[in-house]
């Protein structure tokens, strides 16, 4: 475990009514400056994978990636760590769905929506468009998932689907797999293909 891991444990358990202390003393022990609030542990991971890329080190810098574990949380987190509680800045990401939850959050701890990084439908969809159908599919042949996804592509639910959203929907079939491809298609990318959103965030930074 990092030092940052901890501090994210920490934090976790302040929102799930723990107390306050440990967060405060890890942000303080670890100079943390700034938090991205994001929906889940595969964000978290194309995120991270970003900043490797372009040579950045976020721990060091003070930045701190935060899976909340769904969109809904985001209020909790925003209270806790922005202006309120911890007094860190804060920036997000989210999908277009879970937008006014994250702008709801934000404004109420004074925060300017001008940090919320939103994807059009999800990150999935944005990478994939990215890169395109052909070199995701190779993607996940390298990865060794060709058989499961074949298997999927079989099921009567996914004929009426685009190319596009049937390999979306094949990443959450399978618990740590959207995980595993938000880091890999990240790494994928060329660099002036990084969807605008992950710039974006990363860019704020």
């Amino acid at each position: 475990m990092t030092d940052m891991d901890a501090f994210r444990d920490a934090v976790t358990a302040w929102a799930a009514r723990g107390p306050a202390g440990p967060a405060r003393e890890a942000a303080e022990g670890l100079c943390v400056r700034t938090v991205v609030l994001l929906e889940g542990k595969s964000d978290l991971a194309a995120v991270d994978a970003l900043a490797a890329i372009r040579g950045r080190d976020l721990a060091a810098e003070g930045v701190c990636l935060l899976s909340m574990g769904g969109a809904m949380n985001v209020g909790r987190f925003a209270r806790f760590l922005g202006p309120p509680g911890l007094g860190l800045r804060l920036l997000g990401g989210c999908d277009e769905a879970e937008r006014g939850w994250y702008e709801r959050a934000f404004a109420a701890v004074g925060v300017p929506s001008e940090r919320i990084s939103v994807c059009a439908a999800d990150l999935e969809d944005e990478l994939v468009r990215a890169l395109g159908v052909t070199r995701v599919e190779e993607l996940v042949r390298a990865q060794g998932d060709q058989r499961p996804l074949a298997t999927f592509l079989r099921q009567p639910e996914q004929r009426h689907r685009t190319d596009r959203q049937r390999l979306r929907r094949f990443f959450g079939t399978r618990s740590g797999r959207k995980i595993t491809y938000g880091r890999v298609l990240v790494e994928a990318l060329d660099p002036d293909r990084v969807p605008a959103p992950l710039d974006h965030l990363l860019a704020g930074l």
